[in-house]
C-alpha cells in the first residue's frame, strides 16, 4: 500500500481512491487514473482502512463506522487527509494528499492582494469554491504569510488538521474537531476566550457556526473560513440563505458590516502539465456593503469587482481568466469551460 501511495505522490496526484471490488486510483491533473492491475478484495480493503485510523478504539470498532474522517501521515511518503466511508457494504477510503510544506501565497501564485487581506486586524474573510479547488491550500498560505509576518495568535479549527504550522513569529493554536474540541460550534465560542486575533474555520456547515463567525467578526477578531460556493455573488446569497426567511434581513446587514473580503477560486489546467489557480476577489468599502445591504443591488457587485482592479486589487474570474490565457498559462479551451462553470 504505502509503495503505491508513495508512487502517487511522486506522480502529482491529489487525491488516492481506495475501492473494495477495484483498483487503486489517483487523480492527477484533475484527471482520475489507474495506479494498479490487479482488483482489492473487501478484507483487503478493509485492512488498509484500519492501518489508516490513529485511534485503536475505533479501529477496533471498525465495522460499525459509516463514515470517518482523519489525518494520517508515513515518513518519506507524505500527510493525508482520511475519509473512510461504506459503498455496497464494503469499506472505500479517499486520501487527499496534504504537502509537508505549507505553501506560500507566491507558491500559488495567488494575487498580491491575499496577503493585504491576510494581514487585516478584523472582520470576516470568505475562502469559496468548489470541493478540490484548494480552499485548504489558500487558507494554509495566508496562516503562512501572517505566521511570518505578523506576531498574532492564530486558532485554527479543523476537521481534520491538514497543514501542520511551526511557530513563527506568530502563535499557531490548531484543534482538530472531535479530537480537541467536540465540534465547530463549541471550538470556536471557546476560541474566544483563548486570546486569539485570528480564528480560522474549516467550514461554516450551518446557520448557528455563521452566527457565532459573525459575532467573533463583530467583536473585532479576524475570521477566516470556507464555503463550497462558486464565485463571489453565490457566496454572498448562500451566508444569507442559510437562516430562516425572518431572520435574513437582519443577517444581511450583519453579514454586510462583518465581512471584508470574498475570494473565490478554481482549479484549472495549467499548459504543460499541472494546474493553477483562477481566482475571484471581493474587498469590502461602504459602497459595496450598501450593494449587499440592499439584495436588488448584489447583482452590481460584479461591475465593482471589475473597476477597483487597478486601486483595491479586486477582479472578477473573466479578467483573470483572460490574464492566464493572454500569459499562456491556460488555453482558451480551458478559460472557456472554467467561466461556465463560475
Amino acid at each position: 500500500m504505502e509503495t503505491i501511495i508513495k508512487a502517487a505522490v511522486d506522480r502529482g496526484a491529489s487525491d488516492i481512491h481506495i475501492k473494495a471490488g477495484d483498483v487503486f486510483r489517483a487523480r492527477i491533473d484533475g484527471v482520475l487514473q489507474p495506479l494498479t492491475k490487479q482488483r482489492l478484495t473487501p478484507e483487503q480493503t478493509k485492512a488498509i482502512a484500519q492501518k489508516l485510523i490513529p485511534v485503536e478504539e475505533i479501529r477496533k470498532r471498525i465495522d460499525t463506522l459509516k463514515d470517518y474522517d482523519c489525518s494520517w501521515g508515513a515518513p518519506g511518503i507524505g500527510r493525508f487527509r482520511v475519509s473512510i466511508l461504506k459503498q455496497r457494504s464494503s469499506f472505500m477510503v479517499v486520501l487527499r494528499v496534504i504537502p509537508f510544506e505549507v505553501p506560500s501565497i507566491e507558491k500559488l501564485k495567488l494575487p498580491r492582494v491575499v496577503g493585504k487581506i491576510a494581514e487585516l486586524e478584523g472582520g470576516l474573510v470568505l475562502v469559496t469554491g468548489r470541493s478540490g479547488s484548494g480552499r485548504s491550500s489558500t487558507i494554509a498560505s495566508m496562516i503562512h504569510h501572517i505566521n511570518s509576518s505578523l506576531n498574532r495568535h492564530v486558532i485554527t479549527l479543523e476537521s481534520p488538521i491538514e497543514f501542520l504550522h511551526r511557530d513563527l513569529n506568530s502563535s499557531i493554536t490548531q484543534r482538530e474537531i472531535g479530537v480537541d474540541t467536540p465540534n465547530y460550534e463549541q471550538g470556536l465560542r471557546a476560541a474566544l476566550r483563548q486570546d486569539p486575533e485570528v480564528i480560522t474555520i474549516g467550514e461554516l456547515a450551518n446557520a448557528r457556526i455563521v452566527d457565532t463567525a459573525l459575532q467573533a467578526a463583530e467583536n473585532g477578531y479576524l475570521v477566516i473560513s470556507t464555503l463550497h460556493t462558486p464565485d463571489v455573488t453565490s457566496t454572498i446569497s448562500r451566508m444569507i440563505g442559510v437562516f430562516p426567511p425572518e431572520e435574513q434581513e437582519v443577517i444581511r446587514v450583519r453579514f454586510a458590516d462583518a465581512l471584508e473580503a470574498i475570494i473565490s477560486q478554481q482549479l484549472l489546467p495549467h499548459v504543460g502539465g499541472g494546474r493553477c489557480i483562477a481566482t475571484e476577489i471581493l474587498r469590502c468599502t461602504p459602497e459595496v456593503r450598501e450593494m449587499i445591504r440592499d439584495r436588488r443591488r448584489v447583482s452590481e457587485v460584479n461591475g465593482f469587482m471589475e473597476a477597483n482592479r487597478d486601486t483595491l486589487g479586486t477582479q472578477t474570474f473573466e479578467q483573470h481568466l483572460a490574464d492566464l490565457v493572454e500569459s499562456g498559462v491556460i488555453t482558451d479551451e480551458a478559460a472557456g469551460a472554467a467561466g461556465k462553470d463560475a
